[in-house]
């Protein structure tokens, strides 16, 4: 079984940056791919940034040039800088464990970023 534990989430302004992390434990398969899905009240679940063991970016084209994934692979931890932030970045947060296919395995508990315009 795997842990995912995030944090950093919070209440900003628009234009202004938070950032999130997560730290895997368990039983971690490699290569994997860890990242994070969103959720705004009332809309479907949707990726935001993941990355491969490997360092492959992948963003959704609504956070592109705002966001950045990084993650430390001697630790398991994944984070995101989430910049410029915009009152539509207002959801759930949920780190995810994916197998290098894409398909998530585990998620974490959701940490609440709040975007007030």
């Amino acid at each position: 079984q795997v842990q995912l534990v995030e944090s950093g989430g919070g209440s900003v302004q628009a234009g202004g940056s938070l950032r999130l992390s997560c730290a895997a434990s368990g039983r971690i398969v490699r290569p994997n791919i860890m990242g994070w899905h969103r959720q705004a009240p009332g809309k479907q679940r949707e990726l935001v940034a993941t990355m491969t063991t490997g360092g492959t970016a992948k963003y959704a084209d609504s956070v592109k040039g705002r966001f950045l994934v990084s993650r430390d692979n001697t630790k398991d931890t994944v984070s995101l800088q989430m910049n410029s932030l915009k009152s539509e970045d207002t959801a759930v947060y949920y780190c995810t464990l994916q197998s290098p296919m894409g398909v998530p395995k585990y998620w974490g508990q959701g940490t609440q970023v709040t975007v007030s315009s």
